[in-house]
Order: structure tokens, then sequence, then C-alpha cells
């Protein structure tokens, strides 16, 4: 949201400085975003009267000027076509820094002759594309004046940040509104001049009939035609207001209505009445009809999005943009002004639908006034007979006002309750009063009866109320005030699930990941990737087209950032998250996740070590790392094979505590990486956080305290030979399985595949431990333990010792 300073004061009565209006607007909620202004930027440039204009002696396109800049004389050489002797100009001296050329201005000599400056074309100062000549200013402009000063560029332009909820500050209204309760100045009222809104006198019956059909998409719409308008170009004060907010000034009738939209946030819109048959309908689009815009763009539409139709076809698409069919031009002598509710959510689905952008949708989406359709009808006819001439007729009106009138109680001390100050009742009071809202005090307990005004349709409790006295009075006089202790606390602070977030967070970041803080949304087509899209977890009304559903895995953020950082040169990237993947929209329907992925080099190029990519064990690393700092039986685990089908299905695992799924790693399927425009190998994780058991409460049998050995552990070597499809998980729990008392470690050190071993078969070699605890083992009994392991590893494998 866009205005000037001068714009502002329009409907503020303020001698506040900008950067103190800049300060209370941003601490008032309305962050502001930039503030541009003009005048430092041009604060070089002069008024300068060309004294002579002789032509250059080696070059027929130049010009040697003669140049008067109020404090001297100066010889110029310039190339414009309409450069001439008694012409007035904008003179850059040597050393100005000229924004549409991006250059800094030096003493030059052109052709054998000597250059001291530059008189400037409008593109050359960034206020138009014009460069074909130089800007040529009244004979009354005055020689050595400022340039910014005298075409009123000197108003500086301020640039806020809307919150979705805050639709009355979509207009230079309610932003000054605001800045009146916080006593920045007092608001001026909404009449006398172009701002009267006094019900104007129809002189013959709207010859334009309008029919709603779907009242929930357009519950009002106030319609009048005014003809024997003449259209041409809109008076300075309203170019200079549409040109400072980087909008094209087109004709009066067209600014009249952009003016309206970002002044009092209420967008209109005109047609030409000479070019729309029969009545007006507003009913839903149809399969097959377009709509060609205003914007040049052509729309296919369809029964969801609301249109305003004639008998010849579509003829706007409601609350986005108007169709160039109807649009007005300069022959323009008939308009039908239209004014309407639409609803917020369909405009917005339709827009985001259609890829239309447009100053009325982004108003109309978050649900503007609705008790200012005819005011602004009203305002916006007095602008037309105004500027335009013409006679008005009678107001046709389609559908009614819908109900917004609300009461809320307000209890004095919940300020201090929920907001911490001690603010009296009577600065309460002013405070809501100078934000619209009527107050009336009940005398029996004190509570305030608050009367919400139209244009506060994000009010709807008394906690909205106390943060509004809040947000006027200022967050940052609430005081610093510890929480009171008065017990001494019997139990940790944090559940055992709450530390074991931390205990993730930490173990993750240890390992070399970098944590990073992702959207819980996603968009539709990257959430397919991940498992599918759940219609109960689709938002309604998204912060963005691409985030438009809950994300039912970690992973597809991640992998997107990973492609972001790619794509400015780091592309060896370890990063994790920890958060909610979504399954179902029911209470328990979401997991507290810790996943995470590295891409790029494992181990970077080094002379004393062999580089190498990342692969699966790399993942499966860390998530054994985080299963184990969050206290999991890591020792009990299963892998398996059968990870979903966004991790590579030769390449990854399952890590399973009988039934129950606590994690997953791999490398990432190639064809999700395309999808995401990533470059593989990436490898990820999940850790399901939730799934891994609590540890048993105090009472329970304890842990047993770990047992030292004084005797010498054994090892001993074996290989099987078993199919392929075998995990060698399989193998290593069936080697610790066949003597639990003696067999403390089991590792796998060697896969082979090749000569030797028949095809469709690998031979896996183990390295076990014995631990004997009260003994040196014997070599009868090392033998016995040996031949247990290998009948287990045959039993459970299907294989067979390797020879």
């Amino acid at each position: 949201m866009k205005f000037t300073l001068s714009w502002l004061k329009d409907h503020l009565e303020t001698d506040a400085t900008l950067d103190r209006i800049t300060e209370k607007l941003t601490s008032l909620g309305l962050e502001v975003e930039g503030i541009k202004d003009r005048s430092a930027e041009l604060a070089p440039f002069r008024i300068a009267h060309v004294v002579t204009a002789e032509k250059h002696p080696d070059a027929d396109k130049l010009r040697v000027l003669t140049v008067d800049t109020g404090s001297g004389t100066l010889q110029v050489v310039c190339g414009a076509p309409n450069a001439r002797a008694g012409m007035k100009g904008v003179f850059a001296p040597v050393g100005t820094y000229v924004p549409g050329s991006d250059i800094t201005l030096k003493k030059g000599v052109i052709r054998g002759v000597e250059s001291n400056g530059m008189m400037c074309s409008e593109r050359e100062l960034t206020l138009s594309d014009e460069h074909n000549g130089i800007i040529e200013l009244p004979d009354d402009a005055p020689v050595g004046a400022s340039f910014a000063d005298f075409a009123g560029l000197n108003d500086p332009v301020i640039d806020i940040n809307l919150t979705p909820d805050r639709a009355d500050c979509a207009g230079v209204r309610g932003i000054a509104r605001d800045l009146a309760a916080a006593g920045l100045g007092t608001l001026k009222p909404l009449s006398g001049g172009r701002l009267e809104s006094e019900p104007v006198k129809g002189a013959f019956p709207c010859p334009v009939s309008v029919t709603v059909e779907r009242p929930d998409a357009c519950p009002l719409f106030v319609g009048r035609v005014i003809r024997g308008v003449k259209n041409g170009p809109s008076p300075k004060w309203l170019q200079d207001k549409l040109i400072a907010i980087g909008l094209r000034p087109i004709s009066a009738l067209v600014d009249i209505t952009n003016y309206m939209t970002f002044d009092v946030a209420r967008p209109l819109h005109v047609f030409d009445a000479d070019k729309v048959t029969g009545g007006i309908t507003v009913r839903m689009g149809r399969g097959g009809e377009t709509l060609k815009a205003l914007n040049g763009k052509e729309y296919a539409l369809d029964g969801e999005m609301t249109v305003i139709a004639a008998s010849n076809g579509v003829e706007s698409l409601a609350g986005i943009v108007g169709g160039e069919e109807s649009g007005c031009t300069e022959a323009t002598s008939t308009v039908f002004v239209e004014a309407a509710l639409f609803d917020p959510v369909r405009t917005a689905q339709t827009g985001r639908r259609l890829g239309a952008e447009s100053d009325a949708r982004y108003r109309f989406e978050r649900g503007l006034d609705p008790a200012a359709v005819f005011q602004g009808m009203e305002r916006a006819t007095r602008l037309i007979l105004e500027l335009c001439g013409g006679e008005p007729s009678e107001l046709t009106v389609a559908g009614r006002e819908p109900e917004w009138q609300r009461s809320l109680p307000l209890r004095p001390n919940r300020v201090k309750h929920l907001g911490g100050v001690d603010l009296a009742i009577d600065a309460q009071i002013r405070i809501l009063k100078a934000l619209g809202f009527a107050v009336e005090r009940e005398e029996a307990d004190g509570t305030l009866r608050i009367a919400v005004p139209s244009w506060r349709a994000d009010v709807h409790g008394e906690a909205d109320l106390v943060e509004e006295v809040l947000r006027v009075h200022g967050f940052d006089a609430i005081p610093v005030t510890p929480l009171p202790c008065d017990t001494v606390l019997t139990r940790p602070a944090l559940t055992a699930r709450q530390r074991r977030v931390g205990l993730a967070r930490r173990t993750l970041a240890a390992r070399g990941l970098n944590e990073a803080v992702t959207w819980s949304f996603t968009s539709a087509a990257v959430a397919a990737l991940f498992g599918g899209v759940n219609e109960g977890l689709r938002l309604v009304n998204p912060i963005s087209a691409d985030l438009d559903v809950m994300r039912p895995s970690i992973l597809g953020n991640l992998i997107q950032a990973a492609g972001r950082n790619a794509d400015r040169g780091i592309a060896d990237v370890r990063l994790f998250e920890l958060g909610a993947a979504f399954r179902t929209p029911a209470p328990d329907g979401q997991d507290t996740v810790a996943a995470g992925l590295r891409a790029g080099q494992a181990v970077p190029r080094h002379w004393a070590e062999k580089a190498r990519g990342v692969d699966v064990f790399d993942a499966k690393a860390d998530a054994m790392a985080v299963l184990e700092a969050a206290g999991a039986p890591t020792a009990n685990l299963q892998v398996t094979t059968d990870a979903p089908v966004w991790y590579h299905p030769g390449r990854s695992g399952v890590l399973r505590l009988g039934p129950t799924v606590m994690g997953r790693f791999g490398e990432i399927h190639p064809s999700v990486l395309e999808a995401l425009g990533v470059k593989g190998p990436v490898v990820g994780f999940e850790v399901m956080l939730d799934a891994i058991p609590l540890p048993k409460k105090k009472g329970g049998t304890a842990k047993p305290m770990v047992q030292l050995s004084n005797f010498q552990p054994v090892e001993r070597d074996f290989a099987f030979v078993v199919a392929r499809s075998v995990e060698a998980d399989k193998i290593v729990r069936a080697a610790k399985g066949a003597d639990k008392a003696l067999v403390r470690d089991v590792t796998v050190f060697d896969v082979y595949q090749g000569p030797g071993v028949e095809e469709g078969a690998k031979s896996v070699a183990v390295s076990v431990t014995y631990q004997p605890a009260d003994r040196t083992l014997t070599d009868e009994e090392i033998e016995a333990v040996g031949q247990k392991i290998v009948a287990a590893v045959v039993k459970a494998t299907g294989g067979a010792l390797r020879g």
C-alpha cells in the first residue's frame, strides 16, 4: 500500500515529521517497507534558461547551448531536437548522478566542443519513458530554483506492508484514522470539496437494470448512469497523486476509480454504457466463456468465478478487472458506474486460479467496508460531475447491505490482565472512540459496551478490543515484569516429549547440519510427490498460490531450500528442521518430525582424504543419532526396505520397532528431484519423535547398571552367502540373538558380489565380538558359540556359511 505524505495530510491534520509518522506507523502494526523521497534524488537538478542555441560545428544533430543556471552561464552540448534559444528546461551540473542513465556527469569535450553538464529528458529523471526531447518548462518557471520543488516531486512516498486482517488500512483514510488515534494529529471530516459525501439527486430513472443471481457471491450491487460526460485527461492534482504511487494516469473517469481505491479503499468500475447491451447480470461464469481484460490479457472462465455480464457477454471479472470491450475511452459520453460487494474468498480463489493481480482484488479479498458502498457511489458521482460534467440518474440497487452491526463487552481490567498495562478507563475509551468504535458504559458492573464500526471486520471478541487499546497505546509501553513464582517447582519444567525435541536439535547441529525454518504449508504439486493431498488439509484462503496445502512431509520444503542454495553457488548443503508434518485434519493427524537432508559432497576434496558424495549411509547415521539422543531403543530396531515412494527404492530403509515406524532414510528419488528442479544426489531422513516410547515412570523396573568385564573379548569373522534381497540387518540381528549372554557386538565390514558368488547372491561378512563376564572362554566354547551363530543366521536368512 503506497501513498504520499501530502495525500495522508488530505485526511490528517498534523505537524508531525516524516520520521515520526513512519515510526508510529510501524508501532501501530502498519509496517513501513520503504520511503522514496524524490526530492533527495533530484536535489541537484535545477531550472535553467537556454540563452542561445547554435549548431555544433562538427555534428549536424548537436547544438551548443549557452545555459543560464541562475548562478551563472555554462556551455552545454545537447542532442535533443527541441533544444532552442529561449526555452526553459532542467539542468544537471557536473558531478550529478543521473538516475535514468545510471551515470555521474563529468566535464567533457564532445566533437571538440567543451560541455559542462546536461539538459535532461523525462527518462533521464525516471519521470517517464519519454526521451525524444528535453523537458520543456513554462515561461514563468523560476531560473535556478529546484526542479523537484517546482514539479511537486518533493512529496515522500511511503510504502507499508498490510497484514490480511487490516482491510480498512488499504485506503489512506484508514491509515490516517490510526495515526490520529495514536495522537499524531486530528482526523479531518470526510466532507467538503471533492470529498463531499451527501447524496446526489438523480435527474432520471436509471436505464440499466441489475440482476444478482447469487447473493452469496454479490450481496449488494449499486449502479448509476451518468450521461453527457466529457472524458479527457484528469486534473494535475489527481495525476500527481497516481504518478507518485506508480500508477499511470489514463483518463479522468478511470483515474477517479483508481483514486477512490487508494483514498478510501473503495474500488469502483466504470463501463461505457453505450457498449453494454441489455441489463447487467451478476452471475457465475460458464464453461467456454472468455474475457479480454483491460490489462491486455484474456482469461478463460468457469462456474466458480463471479462475473458481471450483459446480453452481449461477460463485461467484467467481478472484484478483479474490467473487460476491454466496455472500457471507457475519450469518446465515451455515457457511463455506468458500479459499486458493489463481492465474496472475499471467491474473489481470492478466482484471482489465484487465473493469476490475475489488481488493486481491486487486493482489497476485495480482504473484505471491504459493507456500509461504504452507497457512500462510495455518491463520492464517485460528485468527482465525475466535477471533472467530467454530465447528468446523473437515480441509483439502481440489487441486494442489500449485509448485517455487520455487532457490539462486544469490554471489562476495563482486562487490559491489565491480558496486556499487563494498567490504563485508565477514560484513556481506553478515548482510544476506542478515535478508532471509530462507539462506547457505552454499563453502570452496574463497569463493563463497557463497544459497538464495532463497519470497517473493522477483524474485531470479534474482547481480546481483540484489548489488542486495539494496547496497539494504539504502544506495545513498547508494556512493562517488563518477570512471571511470579510463589512455589518451588516439584517437577521438571519440560516434559519428556519436549526435552527430546531439544536433544534432537542439538544432536543434528552437532553433526554439522544447519537448522532451517520453512512454512508449514506447501503447494499441492509438491505435496503430491510426498504422499498426496488430503482434501481436509487444503487451505481455503492461502497466503500464496504455491502454499495452498499443509505439508505431508518436511522434506519437500528442505529440498526446495537446498535447490535455492545450489542456485546461489552453495552445492554442499546440510539442513534439518523440527516441526509438524500433517496426515489428516484430525487433532491427532499431525506428527512431530525431525527431518534433514545432505546434498553435494560428504567429504570435500582434500590432499589427505578421498572426496566422496553423500550416500544413504550418511542419512541413516543422522537418523540413528537422533533416535539415540531421543531415547529410542536403537539396539532393538529393525531395518526394512519398504520406504515411501519419494525415496530411491534400492537405496533407502525404514527403522521400525515392531510394527511402529520410528524413522525413514535414504536417497531421494530422482523423479522427485527432477520435479523440484534440484540436481542430485540428495539424501534425507525423517524421524517420528512422537513414535518413540516414553521412558518408564519412577517406581518401575530400573535400568540395570552397565557391567564391565575383566576378561579379554574375543573377535571372530564370518562370511555368509545370501540372496541379494536379504537385508544385512537380518544377519546382524540373527547373530546377536544366537547367544545373548556372550555376543556383545556384531558389525558388517564387507559386502561382495562378483566372481566366486553365484548370480543373484551376495557375500556379507560380519565381525562378532564375544565378551565373557565370569571366565576366559576355552577353544571349545568359542567354537560352540560360532556354530550357534552360523545356525541362527542360516535359519533367519536361508543362506549358507561361505567356504
